[in-house]
């Protein structure tokens, strides 16, 4: 039996990233889903598609700024999608330091991550 989209599921996904468990990460995504990174060569930034792809880009992201972490989060659910608000700070691997307001649009089905859709505030000096 799949496991129904909840609060509580989007609060293991969210538990899974910061505690940099890209194993556990890529496990709630479906075998075709993808992870659409805000940055990248393409309209939607970066096309992630499958959980091996998505596994080696957060292994990536935590080992370059291991101190990572998305909080103040809220989620907002509607039957098969979910919105979620964070915001996320740490280090960056140029030393800067990251601090930005950002937020995901989710599709599941049968309790997978069909797409995770990033967006983010981009500060400027």
């Amino acid at each position: 039996m799949s496991e129904k989209l909840t609060l509580e599921l989007m609060d293991k996904i969210m538990a899974a990233f910061n505690s940099h468990d890209a194993d556990a990460v890529a496990l709630y995504f479906a075998p075709d889903g993808v992870m659409l990174a805000p940055i990248g060569p393409e309209p939607v930034g970066r096309t992630l598609r499958g959980p091996d792809a998505i596994r080696a880009a957060l292994n990536a992201r935590f080992s370059a700024s291991p101190d990572i972490r998305w909080t103040e989060d809220k989620t907002w659910i509607f039957g098969d999608k979910a919105l979620s608000e964070w915001r996320v700070r740490g280090t960056a691997p140029d030393g800067s330091v990251i601090d930005t307001l950002g937020c995901d649009l989710w599709e599941f089905q049968d309790g997978k991550v069909l797409k995770k859709d990033t967006y983010y505030k981009q500060k400027t000096v």
